[in-house]
């Protein structure tokens, strides 16, 4: 029977009981099968703990991901990350600052440049600094001039991150990490002895042979210093009567001063002596005089108070014949 109408009644009823259709919901995520995608990129990203554990939500792993590169790559930074100095090795003498200055000019960040030289003769030691405006500028030129050769030679630039500030000066806090090497030969300089200990130990920053300020001949002994303290102690070890030019090696260990470069005191084992290295204990303060063992026979006290005159007054310097050794005394303790 139809309705007055003319409408199919069954047809009416069935309309009024369907709902109306919701209304579309922006979509937030994307989904991914685990088994053909995530598998590949499951080390990037990691389900939700509200969401199946067959998907992986999408949209927020790529800033996930780079975050964690960002702290890997923070990580192996180390303790450079604040560094702006590089180490410049195997200078010859004629290259001074305005070689340094041509050679990195080109990056546009160079803030200053310095060539350590010998004090009493001016000539370089082989080795300077470059300091530049930022640390990522210094990272891009160790990284872009490895194996590059130093303009007007025909070797490449030996460079490294400086362990030490513009002034050559070590931090106070920071841990010895210097060796003595004595009995050289007369024709070793600074550029042999850094070739001979950098070609096995990496972490090699300098080396410098002691001379004599008056003769300007060597002394016969010097001083290496090292980057890496696990290098260091190898080098004790391993480099003690290695041959450097014609004469064998003795190592010790050195104490470096306060404000520069190495406390000059000879110590029985062939370095310069610990602090309070005296013929008495530490604990007597009335004692004035060190002992000095190691010496070589043609050691005269001239040549034994030069290096230890710049700590104050001196007394007396006694070297007793044919005993290789000798004791200093001052004025106060």
């Amino acid at each position: 029977m139809q309705s007055t109408n003319g409408s199919d009644p069954q047809q009416a009823n069935q309309q009024q009981q369907q709902p109306p259709p919701p209304p579309p919901q922006p979509q937030q995520w994307m989904a991914m099968q685990y088994p053909a995608a995530a598998m590949v990129m499951q080390h990037q990203m990691m389900p939700p703990q509200h969401y199946p554990q067959h998907f992986v939500a999408y949209h927020h792993q790529p800033h996930q991901y780079q975050h964690q590169h960002q702290q890997q790559h923070q990580q192996q930074q180390g303790s450079n990350a604040d560094n702006r100095t590089i180490w410049v090795g195997d200078l010859h003498n004629w290259m001074d600052e305005n070689y340094l200055h041509s050679c990195f000019a080109a990056t546009g960040e160079l803030a200053s440049m310095k060539v350590i030289r010998n004090k009493q003769t001016g000539s370089s030691e082989g080795y300077g600094f470059v300091e530049f405006f930022s640390h990522a500028a210094a990272e891009k030129v160790l990284q872009g001039y490895a194996g590059v050769l130093m303009p007007n030679t025909d070797q490449p630039f030996r460079l490294n991150w400086a362990t030490f500030s513009m002034g050559d000066k070590r931090s106070d806090n920071g841990p010895d990490l210097s060796i003595f090497v004595g009995d050289l030969a007369s024709d070793v300089n600074d550029s042999l002895l850094h070739e001979t200990f950098a070609g096995k130990y990496p972490s090699v920053k300098a080396a410098k042979v002691v001379f004599d300020a008056n003769t300007g001949r060597s002394k016969g002994y010097g001083f290496v210093r090292f980057g890496d303290e696990n290098e260091r102690s190898q080098a004790m070890t391993e480099m003690n009567g290695v041959y450097c030019s014609s004469r064998p090696m003795r190592i010790g260990a050195a104490t470096p001063r306060k404000s520069s470069g190495y406390q000059q005191q000879y110590s029985s084992h062939g370095g310069y002596a610990s602090n309070g290295a005296s013929v008495q204990s530490d604990g007597d303060s009335m004692n004035t005089t060190i002992f000095v063992g190691g010496l070589d026979p043609n050691v005269s006290d001239e040549d034994l108070r030069q290096p230890f005159s710049q700590y104050g007054e001196i007394v007396s310097v006694k070297i007793p014949v044919g005993k290789g050794c000798g004791f200093v005394q001052f004025a106060n303790r």
